[in-house]
C-alpha cells in the first residue's frame, strides 16, 4: 500500500489510499464507506505511479505523503498542516529525522550509515541546509506539486525527486525536526541493491536540471 494524505481546512483530513497492486487482504479491511477515505487503484505498478495517482486524485490544497507502515508521527503531520495554513507563502514543509530535537527509534545501523552518507552528499551538491531528502514524509501545496510534473521516478527515488525539484526551482520550504519509528512488524519493500541505480539517475537528472535552470537565469 501507498498512502497519500491530502489535508484541507475542514474538521477531518481526506485520506487517499493508493492500492499499488496489493496481494493480501488489506484493501478489504478498509472502511471505504467513510466519506473521508478515498481508495484509488494504481494503474501502473510502482511507487512513483502511486504517488502521481494520489496527487491527481486529491482535490485538496495541501498534500502530505504518509507511508502506511506508520513510521512517521501523526502529531508531526498536524504540525506540518498548521505551518502551511499559517504561512501561505510556503510551498512545502520538509521534516528531518537528523537535526536538533528530532527523534529516531529502531533505525537499522547499516541503513542509517548509508542514509547519512547519501543525504549529506546530496546536501553538499545542492548547497542546501536540508539533510533528509529520501524520507517520504513531507507536505506540499498541490498547486506546487503539479508544477513539478512530469514525475520521472518509478520507485522510492520519487521521494528524492520531489524535494530536489522544490529546491532547484527555488520554491519556498521550511525544515522542522520530526520523530521516526522503524517498523516492528512486516517487511519493507525498500531494497537498496535493486533501486540504488535509480537513486543515482534521479540525483543526476535533478542536478543537471539545476545547472540548466541556473544558466537560463
Amino acid at each position: 500500500f501507498r498512502n497519500v494524505t491530502g489535508v484541507q481546512t475542514c474538521a477531518l483530513p481526506i485520506l487517499i489510499i493508493v492500492n499499488d497492486f496489493c496481494t493480501d487482504n488489506t484493501i478489504n479491511k478498509i472502511n471505504s464507506r467513510n466519506s473521508n477515505i478515498k481508495i484509488v487503484n494504481n494503474t501502473n505498478p510502482g511507487l512513483g505511479h502511486a504517488i502521481v495517482n494520489g496527487i491527481n486524485n486529491s482535490s485538496n490544497e495541501y498534500i502530505a505523503i504518509f507511508m502506511a507502515d506508520l513510521s512517521d508521527s501523526l502529531e508531526d503531520l498536524e504540525r506540518y498542516y498548521k505551518i502551511m495554513i499559517n504561512d501561505k507563502n510556503i510551498d512545502a514543509v520538509f521534516g528531518s529525522r537528523f537535526i536538533k530535537n528530532s527523534k529516531v527509534i529502531n533505525y537499522p545501523k547499516i541503513k542509517y550509515l548509508i542514509n547519512r552518507m547519501a543525504n549529506n552528499f546530496i546536501k553538499l551538491f545542492f548547497l542546501t541546509k536540508y539533510n533528509d531528502f529520501t524520507n517520504a514524509f513531507k507536505i506540499y501545496k498541490k498547486s506546487t506539486l503539479l508544477k513539478l510534473f512530469p514525475i520521472v521516478s518509478e520507485n522510492f527515488n520519487v521521494f528524492l525527486e520531489l524535494p530536489l525539484k522544490i529546491i532547484s526551482r527555488k520554491y519556498s520550504y521550511k525544515i522542522i525536526p520530526i520523530t521516526w519509528n522503524g517498523r516492528k512488524k512486516g517487511v519493507t519493500k525498500f531494497n537498496l541493491q535493486e533501486i540504488g541505480s535509480k537513486y543515482i539517475f534521479t540525483f543526476l537528472y535533478c542536478f543537471f536540471e539545476k545547472i540548466l535552470l541556473k544558466k537560463r537565469n
